[in-house]
């Protein structure tokens, strides 16, 4: 199957999506696949990489937003390599530019398009004008209009789906969860090497240490993390918070940290090569995060497959993950925060708890992930050909795998 993946955010630039696309793509690619990712021009990028099925347009910096990028040019020859490429299906993974140009890619084809819903508009609606311009009402309007006539949608998670039937969305919808490359977060490093990189950042073999991977952004809520770490040091006075990631919130929060005198007990290392994630995993004790806002938390199932325990907020996505104080617990308040903390700081896991883990290991592994896709491009492309039936070709990958 020749799969089109169209996205404004790709890497060199890192966040959720970026990585979500990346699994797919290379589990698809593992199966025998042909995928091509149609993206946007990145200043830390090479021009198209043909050879490695990446081509980029032309784009600038997108409003209030500029470490994504929008594509401003390219229709024609976006429509003239799909062609030459000779696609089966499209699959969107934005709703912006290059969205945009992947459904009129499929209309001009004849190919079914399908859409991946990563984003949670409405929790950054402060990045445009600060919020004065779209409301949560437009977004809905919006999301039902550019998945009007869209032949599958792809939630990440219950919390995606509930939103867009809230919407209206009419086309067919299926949660699939995005997967993890489960090989790449248990390659372990040696003890030396993990005692070095500790080393390195000022903590000693025994240092309990917290981690905070993500986007520093203000809709994180890394803040609450930082506000609950007294009482957390009131129990476990050489705990360590570690900060990985950057953003527009990382000087507010380091000025936070100044303020509560807690400079000696958090550490900020800044944005780190997607490649290099694993190492920080491992070196951790537990993974936290105070997030609201996420559509399907990849940091989450990163650090399960990290074999670290979560403590993180409550949503309708860590209910359903975390379902077991063998993987961790969810929290609302600061004390129940807290509490969790302290207690993966301070108790060791029993044997049992390693089957319950694994268990949950295969439902999010990257293998499980494209099986899903898969199966929805197929529902999707035969329910597009009895549309057009008897016109419509039958696509090569409609025979059983």
């Amino acid at each position: 199957m020749k799969i089109g993946l169209f996205t404004d955010t790709y890497f060199p630039q890192v966040s959720g999506v970026a990585t979500s696309i990346k699994t797919l793509r290379d589990e698809l690619i593992r199966h025998g696949h042909q995928v091509y990712i149609f993206t946007t021009t990145d200043p830390a990028a090479p021009a198209s990489e043909p050879e490695k099925g990446i081509y980029r347009f032309k784009s600038i910096p997108f409003v209030s937003f500029t470490d994504r990028r929008i594509a401003v040019t390219g229709w024609l020859k976006v429509l003239r390599v799909a062609k030459q490429l000779q696609l089966d299906v499209v699959h969107n993974q934005t709703e912006f530019s290059l969205g945009l140009m992947g459904k009129m890619v499929a209309r001009e084809l004849g190919i079914p398009c399908l859409h991946t819903y990563h984003t949670m508009y409405q929790d950054y609606l402060h990045y445009i004008a600060n919020g004065r311009v779209l409301r949560p009402k437009d977004v809905a309007r919006l999301a039902r209009l550019y998945l009007r006539n869209m032949d599958g949608v792809i939630a990440p998670s219950e919390r995606v789906l509930d939103t867009l039937l809230g919407y209206g969305v009419s086309a067919p919808i299926r949660i699939i969860p995005t997967g993890v490359d489960l090989s790449r977060y248990q390659q372990r490093d040696s003890k030396v090497e993990q005692l070095k990189r500790r080393a390195e950042l000022g903590f000693s073999q025994d240092t309990p240490v917290l981690l905070s991977l993500s986007r520093l952004a203000f809709e994180k809520n890394i803040q609450a993390l930082i506000a609950a770490l007294p009482d957390i040091l009131t129990t476990v006075p050489d705990a360590q918070l570690l900060i990985v990631g950057d953003g527009p919130a990382r000087s507010t929060l380091e000025r936070q940290s100044r303020e509560l005198g807690l400079t000696d007990h958090i550490t900020f290392i800044g944005q780190i090569d997607n490649d290099e994630v694993y190492h920080y995993y491992q070196l951790a004790n537990v993974f936290v995060s105070a997030s609201d806002s996420e559509s399907q938390g990849l940091t989450y199932d990163e650090a399960l497959a990290s074999d670290l325990p979560l403590v993180v907020m409550k949503s309708d996505y860590t209910a359903e993950l975390i379902d077991d104080v063998a993987i961790g617990q969810v929290f609302q308040q600061r004390s129940e925060l807290v509490k969790g903390v302290v207690k993966y700081l301070t108790s060791q896991p029993a044997t049992e708890d390693q089957v319950k883990r694994q268990v949950k290991l295969h439902e999010i592994s990257a293998a499980v992930f494209e099986q899903r896709v898969v199966e929805f491009y197929q529902e999707c492309a035969e329910r597009a050909a009895q549309k057009t039936a008897p016109f419509h070709r039958r696509l090569p990958f409609m025979r059983s795998r």
